[in-house]
């Protein structure tokens, strides 16, 4: 028979990679398939409203599951096995039309994504794409680079259609690099490995050097320190900079697991939840994804909810391969960095 399932809101029905073994028919709620878009590849989002069912390819298909599943809402579900769904669709042919018009939207909306990629990848022609290099360069005052870039175009393309404009370009680059046009220091096939410093005025003497700032690196290393230290709130702070920043995408990787982290120390217990879930959404397989579902379970055990705690719980112990003491973060558990 068809098990009834609940599930609070902000919860994780099953997640992209899960073995798919059943079929969902959504009775009440809202639940919010997070997948990737092959065009653009950023999270696109499927909504689905009761009386519509979901996880039906992968599990049909028997491959894993392609996206994650999340309760909007306080929602109910009725859960089939694969005979239990090929019963009802036998028995229903509502059913089948509805299934076959979700198919049919979800495979129109993916030719159209491959028709827009396929007109995308439309090979460039070799003479622009040589010329627009030199202008980037030249736009980003890499003169020396625009000279070579230049160089090597009008070497190719002698009568090209932008021949002229390399030429002006070119003696353009020259001149800011301080080389006349007929100048023996040009080598086109020597680019310089860097622009000339430019000479600067000196008139009031030295200027003391900025200090240099903090990498994130260093922001990162310091939040760890404060997380031993016991300051939650300062380390918090520390890694929302580097992901706010994200100028390091290791680090920032490595502070959206930690963030996390802290709001637990904080006892933040809902707020731990709740960004722990869109981090999920954003970081599927994210190497720390045991431990992320272990301070879930952990949090819905501090606000009471034990069903949702032992879900979470019990997910973490299958990834990790832990027993149950094992999969529960304790304090000095939590402290090792």
């Amino acid at each position: 028979m068809p098990k009834t399932l609940q599930f609070r809101a902000g919860s994780v029905i099953y997640f992209q990679g899960d073995a798919a073994d059943k079929i969902f028919i959504l009775q009440t709620g809202q639940v919010n398939l997070v997948y990737q878009d092959i065009e653009t590849g950023q999270d696109d989002h499927d909504f689905v409203q009761p009386g519509e069912f979901f996880g039906v390819k992968s599990t049909l298909g028997r491959y894993p599951r392609e996206e994650n599943a999340i309760a909007l809402q306080d929602t109910t579900v009725m859960a089939f096995t694969v005979p239990e769904f090929e019963s009802l669709a036998m028995s229903n042919t509502r059913i089948v039309m509805q299934m076959l018009k979700t198919f049919s939207n979800q495979l129109r909306r993916i030719h159209h994504q491959v028709s827009s990629l396929m007109e995308k990848q439309e090979p460039q022609d070799p003479e622009l794409g040589l010329f627009n290099v030199g202008e980037y360069f030249l736009a980003n005052k890499k003169y020396s680079q625009a000279k070579y870039v230049f160089n090597r175009y009008l070497t190719y393309y002698p009568s090209g259609k932008n021949a002229d404009q390399a030429k002006k370009k070119l003696q353009l680059a020259e001149a800011r690099t301080g080389i006349t046009p007929n100048g023996k220091a040009d080598n086109p096939q020597n680019p310089p490995a860097q622009d000339a410093p430019e000479p600067a005025l000196d008139l009031a003497g030295p200027t003391p050097a900025p200090a240099p700032e903090k990498t994130a690196a260093d922001t990162y290393n310091e939040a760890m320190k404060y997380v031993l230290q016991g300051k939650y709130q300062q380390a918090y702070m520390g890694f929302s900079r580097i992901i706010q920043a994200d100028t390091d995408p290791d680090y920032t990787f490595k502070s959206s697991y930690e963030l996390g982290r802290c709001l637990y120390l904080l006892a933040k217990y809902k707020d731990c939840i709740q960004y722990y879930t869109m981090m999920i959404t954003k970081y599927p397989k994210h190497p720390n994804l045991a431990e992320v579902l272990s301070f879930m379970g952990q949090s819905y055990e501090k606000i009471g909810k034990k069903d949702q705690a032992e879900i979470f719980l019990k997910k973490a112990r299958s990834l990790s391969g832990k027993t149950t003491d094992d999969a529960q973060p304790q304090a000095s558990k939590v402290l090792d960095v």
